[in-house]
């Protein structure tokens, strides 16, 4: 039996370069508000690091292991994606390796594989092919070792890059076994329902807190299946804009959640943490 946190931030980034400094202070911090946080992998060194980092604390810390799309090759980035002050990554042009990922898979914080999926946002034909391989390998690991799948599936602007949620979701139809969660989320409605349908779950950050686009989704997805997220050091909540981002700032994102629903923000954070515990705890029991 362990003790029930108040809120968990599904998706989180503390094993990067912009905690170097204060690391243990932020998650004592944050553990301190009884919310718990799961640092997500995205290249071989930041995922042993978020296993590392997991194993350090009893409770409260976890970790998913796996290979973003956009670390497959040599990718664009967008420069308002690097972080307030400077934060900075590369993309190594990676290959799914996946027996050091299986074996980094059996720690018992590692909860889930990820975060994989499809970018398609300057992405050449060669490139997704390079993606769409890199990602049916993980799924193939998933499958393997029986936990859940972190999804990054972010959409290009014209033409055939439109279709990242459509593609993903016909590769997961056709290959998961597993279940998993749609990180991020910023597709449409229609989009939603694809992974609804199929029993995933969608998470939301910050982002909700500033842009009003994301209303009407909020307000369909029904609350059961949603999962808050900082994706911090990025993308920081009201009031925390232009400063560095951090998972003790989920409560913004679970208020925002409330207030689009019409809900208590203790009703609100009740259940996204049951839905976590529905996902990606499998083994630990409230």
């Amino acid at each position: 039996m362990i003790n029930k946190p108040y809120l968990i931030d599904a998706h989180a980034h503390l094993n990067f370069n912009a905690f170097d400094v204060d690391r243990d202070e932020v998650i004592n911090r944050t553990l301190a508000k009884n919310i718990w946080h799961v640092n997500v992998g995205t290249q071989a060194k930041t995922a042993a690091t978020a296993v590392s980092l997991a194993e350090k604390y009893q409770e409260g810390v976890y970790a998913i292991i796996g290979l973003h799309p956009i670390h497959t090759s040599q990718s664009f980035h967008d420069e308002a994606e690097l972080g307030e002050g400077g934060i900075e990554f590369t993309s190594t042009g990676e290959q799914f390796d996946f027996d050091f990922y299986k074996k980094l898979a059996q720690s018992d914080k590692v909860v889930g594989i990820g975060e994989c999926g499809l970018d398609y946002f300057r992405s050449s034909v060669e490139q997704k092919e390079i993606q769409v391989n890199n990602f049916v390998r993980q799924i193939e690991l998933a499958n393997s070792v029986q936990k859940p799948l972190m999804l990054h599936i972010r959409q290009g602007t014209e033409g055939e890059s439109t279709k990242a949620y459509t593609d993903a979701g016909d590769i997961l139809k056709r290959e998961s076994k597993v279940l998993g969660n749609v990180h991020f989320f910023a597709g449409s409605v229609t989009e939603a329902k694809i992974f609804l349908d199929m029993g995933f779950y969608l998470s939301f950050t910050g982002v909700i807190t500033f842009a009003k686009n994301y209303e009407e989704l909020v307000k369909f997805i029904p609350l059961d299946r949603i999962l808050i997220e900082t994706d911090c050091p990025y993308v920081a909540p009201v009031p925390f804009r232009g400063a560095r981002n951090e998972p003790l700032y989920v409560e913004e994102v679970a208020k925002k959640v409330a207030l689009i629903k019409g809900l208590s923000l203790e009703g609100v954070a009740s259940q996204t943490v049951a839905n976590w515990f529905q996902l990606f705890g499998s083994g630990l029991s409230l």
